[in-house]
């Protein structure tokens, strides 16, 4: 009793100090004032995000995929998600709407969006999960309106946060929509298993019908499948959906919408299903409307979720004839090797590029089976570019620096620096000394190595950033002549690069997205906003020489088979070697331009191996592909002409009347210029020379 007297003291005392610090402090007025001021701040929140949902678009939004446009504004194709065929609800059989209101929410044209009673069983099952540390909620009774909200616009994750927002966006959807409007929403917006989605797209897959002609056990079979339509799929689990369709008819039997005798009547009817669903499949062109959603969410910050359920209406840069001829091509098997000995294909890319305004006109990411989103090749992968490096790295900054297109160039077999770094000709064929033009356009690789050399590998460095391909430091050395690049480029990235030469010297920036309009006509990305980034790279008169010297490579260089019949493009070609065996490729590419359009095309296996890699290393393997390519988009060009000619020409001296005023004059200035500048080339080559004798007698 001694022990325990001290201990009553303490806590009299401690209660009768707090009672006195609670009355002065007036403590339970200040935790009341607390609690409803988070609250009032919460309902505030909750109702400006309410407010700012463009609630008002969520009809226009369900109604209408979303919908691509060409360049010309034609309409190309659309895309769908959760979204089926939208019916208005006189479309819809009343017994459906019996049905799924007596399943799902019986009181639903007598309540404003949300249950007082789904609310209060929501608190109880929170309370229940958080004591079992169970953070997520388990039901809720949530009304069609917050189920029809919930599917547009929130997540599937059960939490207490997205049943508030829930239950304010529904209150919302109640404040500008009549119950007709939100039950039709409701309907046309339900999953119903099988990727359908919508009652009318049900009708027809699971019994052959419409909407409107469903009876009362098919409607309460649809009814059904709402809450599970995997486990409740008529076709795939006929005993279960037939066992939950008696308990939908029972419950219309509960609500009125039904007489016991109706409804004993319907449960013992047979089940029986007829499919009569097409699949509309109008995501016509895969990998470009794939880049398209990738370029709106990753440039101008939407989800994917928006762009496939809102109704947005994209304009893009598409021409659906180049985009449609090179898909034909991909699927063609006689424009690539066989596949390896275990069945492994030869994979490719394509992209076409408008070098004036940057656009894309089309692109196919690979061969085979397309997955949604999937692996593009055209604008994903990263393989080394082999020699279509050189006119970038090598000949452009030669140009900016003093050189022409006539200079002769060193072609022996030389090392340079301490490891010893040798380029070598395919063949190892050498000439001793070969014209600017010429070595380019025979992809010669020494004097390629040798020219670098001579400017200096940072002008080399520095003009490949200046293009826009992704170098790092490690790439500064004389292998980049040659495409030794550590990461590797996509054909994207270089047939961006590449415009620059179509488009006297200014590189126009790739992309797909001209303008977005949502459901209902607001603009959500201007023409302004998408314009192509344009950067002057070189001036207009290099990027003129540039390309005379570059239609060498398709009049009588590596590509001559590539080259389309009755046109004249310019570009380069290129591979790379497969683990230093000069029979083994790795990668082979063809970029190729007029002033009107780009085409980069690359070819080779997604896995190179000993099993796994191209034949023919000089870069002319996929000739028939690209020049099929070719023939099918110039036609649908402007047809605009190069202002110049082969250099081969212009250094032959071999200038006919045929040629415009222009480029006489241009010819007759370059000429001049030329022998001036090669005369001081070779005196200053051949004093270079005596001293470099010079020094090794000394030493």
């Amino acid at each position: 009793m001694d022990n325990q007297e001290p201990k009553q003291t303490f806590w009299s005392d401690f209660r009768a100090r707090f009672r006195r610090f609670r009355q002065r402090y007036q403590l339970i007025r200040w935790l009341i004032v607390i609690v409803l001021t988070m609250m009032l701040l919460m309902s505030g929140y909750l109702t400006f995000k309410a407010k700012t949902a463009n609630v008002g678009d969520l009809k226009a939004a369900l109604e209408n995929p979303t919908k691509i446009y060409d360049r010309k504004n034609n309409k190309a194709g659309t895309l769908y998600s959760q979204k089926g065929t939208y019916v208005p609800l006189t479309k819809i059989s009343t017994h459906v709407q019996d049905a799924v209101i007596s399943t799902e929410d019986r009181n639903f044209y007598h309540e404003h969006g949300f249950s007082v009673k789904g609310i209060g069983r929501a608190l109880l099952l929170y309370a229940k999960n958080k004591i079992l540390r169970q953070n997520y909620i388990s039901g809720g009774g949530s009304t069609l309106t917050q189920q029809l909200v919930k599917n547009a616009y929130l997540t599937q994750e059960q939490t207490f946060t997205r049943k508030f927002k829930e239950l304010f966006l529904s209150i919302e959807v109640e404040n500008v929509y009549t119950k007709q409007d939100i039950l039709s929403m409701y309907l046309n917006n339900a999953y119903f298993g099988n990727g359908v989605w919508g009652v009318q797209d049900a009708a027809e897959r699971y019994f052959g019908t419409t909407a409107a002609n469903l009876t009362v056990p098919q409607s309460a079979v649809l009814a059904g499948m709402l809450t599970s339509p995997n486990t409740y799929n008529p076709i795939d689990h006929p005993q279960a959906s037939r066992s939950r369709r008696n308990v939908v008819l029972g419950l219309m039997g509960e609500n009125n919408k039904l007489t016991s005798g109706q409804v004993s009547q319907y449960q013992a009817t047979a089940l029986t299903t007829s499919d009569n669903y097409t699949y509309k499949n109008s995501y016509k062109y895969p990998y470009f409307f794939d880049a398209v959603i990738n370029e709106a969410i990753n440039k101008y910050g939407l989800t994917e979720s928006e762009i496939m359920n809102k109704g947005y209406k994209i304009y893009t840069t598409l021409d659906q004839g180049n985009q449609q001829q090179m898909q034909t091509l991909f699927k063609n098997p006689s424009y690539f090797p066989a596949n390896a000995s275990d069945g492994t294909k030869v994979q490719a890319a394509s992209i076409a590029i408008d070098p004036n305004t940057g656009g894309v006109e089309a692109v196919v990411g690979g061969r085979g089976k397309h997955a949604f989103r999937g692996y593009n090749r055209a604008t994903q992968m990263r393989r080394q570019p082999g020699s279509t490096i050189k006119p970038l790295a090598v000949y452009t900054p030669a140009l900016e620096n003093g050189y022409y297109y006539d200079s002769e160039l060193t072609d022996k077999k030389k090392s340079y620096g301490t490891n010893h770094y040798s380029p070598h000709n395919y063949g190892n064929q050498y000439s001793g000394k070969v014209p600017m033009y010429q070595a380019l356009a025979q992809s010669k690789n020494a004097p390629a190595v040798w020219l670098l050399n001579k400017i200096g590998v940072d002008k080399g460095y520095e003009s490949v950033k200046k293009f826009g391909l992704p170098v790092t430091k490690s790439d500064k050395n004389l292998a980049l002549a040659l495409g030794g690049l550590k990461t590797g480029v996509s054909p994207q990235q270089l047939g961006q690069a590449y415009t620059a030469y179509a488009n006297n010297g200014t590189m126009s920036s790739a992309h797909y997205i001209r303008k977005i309009v949502d459901a209902s006509g607001n603009v959500v990305v201007d023409t302004q906003d998408s314009a192509a980034k344009t950067k002057q790279v070189m001036s207009s008169k290099t990027a003129k020489q540039m390309t005379s010297m570059m239609m060498g490579v398709f009049n009588y260089g590596t590509g001559t088979s590539a080259k389309p019949y009755g046109y004249t493009i310019a570009g380069k070609t290129g591979s790379t070697e497969a683990d230093g065996d000069n029979d083994a490729t790795r990668d082979k590419w063809i970029v190729g331009y007029t002033p009107d359009i780009v085409v980069t095309t690359w070819e080779g296996f997604d896995n190179t191996s000993s099993a796994h890699h191209l034949e023919d290393v000089s870069g002319t393997g996929e000739g028939p592909l690209y020049q099929a390519e070719m023939q099918g988009i110039l036609p649908n060009t402007k047809g605009t002409s190069f202002d110049t000619k082969d250099a081969s020409t212009i250094a032959n001296g071999e200038n006919n009347a045929a040629g415009s005023g222009s480029t006489d004059v241009w010819d007759q200035v370059q000429k001049g210029i030329n022998n001036a500048g090669k005369q001081f080339d070779n005196a200053a080559d051949q004093v270079k020379d005596w001293w470099e004798k010079a020094k090794s007698w000394v030493n």
